[in-house]
């Protein structure tokens, strides 16, 4: 008790400025004494969220509430309690962000990702980013997770899909990478037709445009086109599998294999023909529903 009452000591000197800066949110006006922020913790057009510079403090005028650092990261977190709030701050001194890296860089083993906490998507960061690629975030949070993970001694968090294998996707605004081990994604309800993705933003984007196609598919989200050949056991045991594959060239070789040793598989990138995948038609519109899923 003593420890957890240290921890809130220190945790309380965070700077909530900061804090909001580096999870991504920017104020709209600010003085030498106060930030405005547009609430994080709902929707506004206005802003109505103050943070005092001198008390360190937080005021959500609309809502009513207010706090603390660690008020704010319970509201932000489903009211999560303080001591999976203080787990969340672990790391933040001296740094917690969204992790900025290329993305396609290789981690070393020291540098592996180690996944803290997973609790249901919920932080407006992440549910805006969903809203910026046209995704409906209730449908992709019925899938996906909000996952706070470590590395190289910092913390962060991001949409998460776990796969197969226990191991997680990881995307946010600024990066993509994944947890080990990786592995293809299932989501089974045991009916008779399987859509497979190539990634989970194309998922999402396949749940948004087509809201009722749960009631009739199972879904199988590749994570890379590596595992392309890992779903032939998979999708033996359904009479469709409708394959919405990139549309480059690693995403066709993949889709005429795909066609080839699967029975029963079908091709349907020729619903965003013009478009690179299926989170690309979405994000441009206008949106076009194919005649297999109505």
């Amino acid at each position: 008790m003593r420890t957890e009452k240290s921890a809130c000591e220190t945790a309380r000197k965070i700077s909530i400025i900061e804090f909001l800066g580096k999870s991504g949110f920017a104020p709209a006006k600010e003085n030498h004494k106060e930030a405005w922020y547009l609430s994080p913790l709902r929707s506004e057009t206005h802003p109505s969220f103050k943070v005092s510079k001198l008390l360190n403090r937080w005021y959500d005028h609309g809502a009513g509430v207010g706090g603390n650092i660690i008020d704010l990261v319970i509201r932000l977190n489903n009211n999560c309690s303080v001591r999976e709030a203080l787990n969340i701050l672990n790391g933040m001194i001296p740094s917690f962000s969204f992790q900025q890296q290329n993305p396609f860089a290789v981690l070393k083993p020291k540098d592996e990702i180690k996944i803290e906490n997973v609790i249901p998507l919920k932080h407006p960061e992440l549910i805006s980013y969903l809203r910026s690629r046209k995704v409906d975030p209730s449908r992709a949070a019925r899938y996906a997770r909000q996952v706070y993970y470590s590395l190289k001694g910092s913390t962060y968090f991001a949409i998460g899909l776990q796969n197969v294998s226990g191991g997680w996707e990881l995307r946010n605004p600024y990066y993509k990478n994944s947890s080990s081990p990786k592995n293809y994604s299932l989501f089974s309800k045991s009916k008779t037709m399987l859509s497979v993705t190539e990634g989970m933003f194309d998922f999402f984007s396949l749940l948004t445009l087509y809201p009722g196609l749960p009631l009739k598919s199972d879904f199988l989200i590749l994570n890379s086109l590596s595992f392309a050949h890992r779903i032939k056991p998979v999708a033996e045991s359904y009479s469709k599998t409708c394959l919405y594959l990139d549309n480059d060239m690693a995403g066709k070789k993949a889709t005429q294999k795909l066609l080839e040793e699967v029975k029963g598989s079908v091709d349907l990138s020729g619903v965003y023909a013009s478009k690179k995948d299926m989170n690309e038609l979405l994000v441009t519109g206008p949106r076009r529903f194919c005649t297999h899923l109505r």
